[in-house]
């Protein structure tokens, strides 16, 4: 995603199987979360500026290297020059916190362009595929081989079902991908090639299917951006759904599914205003409440449905983030996306379940052997209550990362998730 002129579709597909959807009247939905702890890789991020912006304040295990000026038209502004100080830089920083990185390959330069004048995202000819495939190959294997056993997740292409972004055919992109799987498995065969993500409904559905019906050999995983911009995250889920329904058609249920870019506009508390234009006027503008629940429920949610990666777009992005532009200082949902990354990993999540009246309640077992409950309400505010056990109280954990006891096991549960927790007590 380059955040200048982005347009999502966004309407809403409700189909007669409206487990999934929180919006349905009376309806309850049950989602069973995979049975093993969650990965710290699960929370991902894209960092802008990272030689720039505070390292951020967060545990997280995956960074996605789009719109981060590492794009084939940065790293080789000539046929014979290459420019590897950035990438590089970003190596550093992400092995120095055990983060993994996941690098697109894509938009050309000028010189590698099919189109060298059609209008781009980045530069004239950067959505065209490259014009030679000799130049595609020699640019995927100077990667490959350049960082062979430090990065070893590649995107294949960014939203590639958005003319703006991709201007060629899937034939050119089917080219482009098997000529890119071949070259990164015969560098190291534990390189892994993500499908090209796509974004949307309705038409960008049925390119994905058309694709990897044809493509999905050359895919190790599958890639989505399960944006829901004017909505709020329990959305996600009928999306979520509707592509696993694509997978098992195409016998492809198996490969993992990631979501590479999520977010929503979420106010600066600094003043600093939004870049004008940057996205769509119809989009939600979330306070700094809403950010830190919207983040929260999107990021609990994404684990249940199974989806084995989830990228926030943007850490430091002055329409979507989660720090301040200004003073780099964590906003709410920066804290938000604190919590819930404490809250989950290396825990087990046993199930999701939305009961009448919008009420969530998500099961965890933790790793100190405990169990917890992550609840929340689409709608008004609900009274919920856990009985201690003998010995036990209530502990309330909230977004703000405070916490306090519960002295008769009872809150109130609002749109803001809170984890409550059966902890003994002390003496």
């Amino acid at each position: 995603m380059k955040i200048i002129g982005k347009r999502l579709t966004s309407s809403v597909v409700l189909t007669a199987a409206v487990l999934l959807s929180p919006l349905a009247a009376c309806s309850e939905a049950l989602l069973i979360a995979p049975q093993r702890p969650v990965p710290k890789t699960y929370f991902g991020l894209h960092i802008h500026r990272a030689t720039a912006t505070r390292w951020p304040e967060t545990t997280f295990g995956a960074w996605r290297l789009h719109d981060a000026y590492v794009g084939w038209f940065s790293l080789q502004p000539s046929p014979s020059q290459w420019r590897f100080q950035l990438l590089d830089r970003y190596l550093q920083l992400a092995a120095e916190d055990g983060v993994e990185l996941l690098l697109p390959l894509a938009f050309p330069p000028r010189w590698a362009s099919a189109q060298p004048d059609l209008k781009g995202p980045y530069q004239p000819g950067s959505s065209a595929p490259p014009k030679t495939i000799n130049d595609w190959r020699n640019y995927v294997r100077q990667i490959a081989q350049r960082y062979r056993g430090r990065i070893r997740e590649y995107e294949l292409w960014n939203e590639a079902s958005e003319p703006g972004f991709f201007s060629g055919t899937q034939e050119e992109l089917l080219e482009l991908a098997r000529e890119a799987y071949q070259v990164l498995k015969e560098v190291d065969e534990e390189n892994r090639l993500l499908s090209p993500s796509a974004v949307g409904v309705g038409g960008h559905l049925r390119w994905l299917e058309d694709y990897l019906h044809r493509g999905g050999r050359y895919a190790d995983v599958i890639n989505y951006h399960f944006y829901v911009p004017e909505h709020p995250p329990e959305i996600m889920l009928s999306r979520i759904r509707q592509v696993r329904v694509i997978l098992k058609r195409l016998g492809l249920e198996d490969k993992p599914l990631w979501n590479t870019e999520t977010g929503w506009r979420i106010e600066n508390g600094d003043g600093t205003p939004e870049i004008a234009g940057a996205v769509d006027h119809r989009w939600l503008q979330l306070s700094a409440a809403q950010g830190a629940a919207y983040v929260a429920r999107a990021l609990v949610l994404g684990w249940a449905a199974g989806l084995e990666r989830f990228y926030w777009y943007a850490w430091d992005n002055q329409n979507m983030g989660l720090v301040e532009p200004g003073s780099g200082r964590l906003k709410p949902a920066g804290q938000a996306f604190r919590s819930v990354s404490d809250w989950l990993i290396g825990n087990i999540m046993q199930q999701c379940s939305e009961k009448q009246g919008g009420l969530w309640e998500c099961t965890l077992l933790r790793s100190k052997g405990d169990e917890a409950k992550i609840v929340w309400s689409t709608a008004e505010s609900r009274r919920y209550c856990l009985t201690p056990k003998r010995g036990h109280s209530i502990q309330a954990h909230l977004l703000s990362g405070d916490s306090n006891t519960l002295a008769t096991g009872c809150t109130n549960v609002t749109q803001q998730p809170v984890m409550l927790v059966q902890a003994a007590d002390s003496g």
